[in-house]
């Protein structure tokens, strides 16, 4: 009906206004950090913060390309996380922001009566594509969520929550 259309169409609006809230948000995060202790780790066993800030990039257009039928960039590799050159502060920013736009245009351009398709990820989980941009946007705010610690632990404050 007009009215679950209408309904969909304000979901989808408010999920594109979430997204590129979590994008100035996480951007306030690249710049919090210095330059020089991207490389830095909480622990010695995790992801530096540039890892951490690559495995959003990654992830934030690995999922959102299941859900859309954007074309994914060129440079998306699930080892960009891994690779020396990716790693300092100007290649780290370019991906993650970029990133964040593949996924507000995911959304803008979606089809919502394509919603509720169906897919498989990682050849084992059958999810929607709504469902899917919803993990898409909880992964990213969670791995967020993990480099505020690093911040703290370089005695810098980090970017207050940025909820609207």
């Amino acid at each position: 009906s007009p009215i679950q259309a209408q309904s969909l169409e304000a979901i989808k609006a408010q999920m594109v206004k979430d997204w590129e809230r979590a994008k100035e948000y996480t951007k306030e995060y690249l710049n919090a950090m210095p330059a020089d202790k991207y490389s830095f780790k909480a622990q010695d066993s995790v992801r530096s913060f540039a890892q951490q800030m690559l495995h959003i990039a990654v992830a934030n257009v690995f999922l959102m390309s299941n859900a859309s039928a954007e074309k994914t960039p060129s440079w998306l590799s699930f080892t960009l996380e891994k690779q020396k050159g990716a790693q300092q502060k100007d290649s780290v920013d370019y991906y993650v922001l970029a990133s964040y736009d593949y996924a507000i245009n995911s959304v803008k351009n979606s089809n919502i009566s394509q919603w509720g398709e169906v897919k498989k990820l990682f050849g084992r989980f059958d999810e929607t594509k709504f469902a899917i941009m919803n993990k898409a946007f909880e992964h990213q705010t969670h791995h967020r969520g993990q480099t505020t610690i690093y911040i703290r632990l370089v005695g810098i404050k980090p970017p207050e929550e940025k909820l609207f």
